[in-house]
């Protein structure tokens, strides 16, 4: 073997795809490794392929469909540059259509949107007091904690949503691919329904109180929230903005339920197979939820109309915040979001947005 081939590590370093996606591209038939060991099967690349490979890296963030990167790269290995220069201009153009019809789009909706305007976190009229048991308010803070988002294009998601309503309180995160929904329950609310957004520095100080159990006191007074156990307490202002509604993203019914060993599953998720998202995202697991209750880890080569692809580190996170050594997890159209579920607890859950599978 010559000295100036790659490992599949160096040519993922040095390239900027992952080794997930340099396995899925040599199966696929778009980048081949120049040599593969026959006794380990371990991939070495030549030093002419790292330049098509930062190719293929720049062409998969463009969103250029892999039919196409095939031409590209075949082009530009046969010195082909007319053709090339053809297919490079002919998606420029349909992402020029596509943003076109996009600001299009908005344009028709801002009308709609400023009509509409009514933030659900508005500076409440009046005071909320209740009080709540202390494991009870972490618990349900631990299972969304790891959903909050941190886009700062979209500070209202930049916390937890407390949903307080009767004699509970939902806790609500999301970051636009994945949401998780908790609730503890409250005393003391005899008002109607009123939501605050804590931001997550609040948050994370309003955990660290509730480590000392007992029963803690919660107000929120226009948009400061204080949280009091004992002679202690954190205090601090709610965000601004508008939450989703979260409402509208419960788990869809009908969908293919299974009782899965959260160890046993977790271990089949990290040891299993995994491709890449679209344009070079995660790393993506493949799942089968059947009609016998089970959920399968698909293999690379199971191409069936019923698979869900899932972004995998979001899944483990989902499971470890579920916080139990057995969950339900529901899966139905590709199309559709997964949920995880507790078996004791059909109020708390997470759900995971799907991810487009390659063809």
């Amino acid at each position: 073997m010559e000295n100036d081939m790659r490992s599949i590590g160096e040519m993922a370093r040095d390239s900027g795809l992952g080794v997930s996606a340099l396995r899925f591209y040599d199966r696929a038939g778009v980048l081949v490794p120049a040599w593969v060991a026959p006794d380990s099967g371990y991939r070495w690349y030549g030093a002419g392929q790292l330049e098509e490979a930062r190719i293929l890296a720049r062409l998969r963030r463009a969103g250029m469909p892999l039919a196409d990167i095939r031409l590209v790269l075949a082009g530009w290995s046969g010195a082909e540059t007319g053709l090339v220069r053809r297919l490079l201009d002919a998606h420029l153009r349909r992402l020029e259509q596509g943003l076109s019809d996009a600001r299009d789009a908005f344009s028709a909706l801002r009308p709609l949107l400023d009509d509409r305007e009514n933030p659900m976190t508005s500076p409440l009229d009046t005071a909320v007091r209740l009080s709540a048991d202390a494991p009870e308010m972490a618990a349900a803070l631990d299972a969304v904690r790891f959903a909050v988002g941190a886009d700062p294009e979209l500070p209202m998601l930049d916390g937890v949503l407390l949903d307080i309503e009767g004699g509970g309180v939902r806790t609500v995160a999301t970051d636009r691919y994945r949401m998780a929904v908790g609730r503890f329950r409250a005393a003391g609310h005899e008002g109607g329904r009123t939501q605050v957004v804590v931001p997550t520095p609040l948050v994370d100080a309003a955990r660290a109180l509730l480590r000392g159990g007992g029963e803690v006191r919660l107000s929120v007074d226009g948009r400061r929230m204080v949280l009091e156990a004992g002679d202690r307490q954190v205090a601090g202002d709610c965000l601004g903005g508008e939450f989703p509604d979260y409402r509208r993203l419960l788990p869809v019914p009908g969908a293919r339920r299974a009782l899965v060993d959260v160890a046993a599953f977790r271990e089949a998720l990290e040891a299993g197979p995994v491709r890449p998202g679209e344009a070079g995202g995660p790393d993506v697991s493949v799942l089968r939820v059947g009609d016998d209750s089970t959920v399968t880890v698909c293999p690379h080569e199971d191409d069936g109309p019923d698979r869900v692809g899932v972004n995998r580190g979001f899944l483990l996170e989902a499971l470890a915040a579920g916080a139990r050594d057995r969950l339900f997890l529901e899966a139905g159209a590709p199309t559709n979001p997964i949920a995880i579920r507790r078996p004791d607890d059909e109020e708390g859950f997470s759900i995971l947005m799907p991810v487009r599978l390659e063809d």
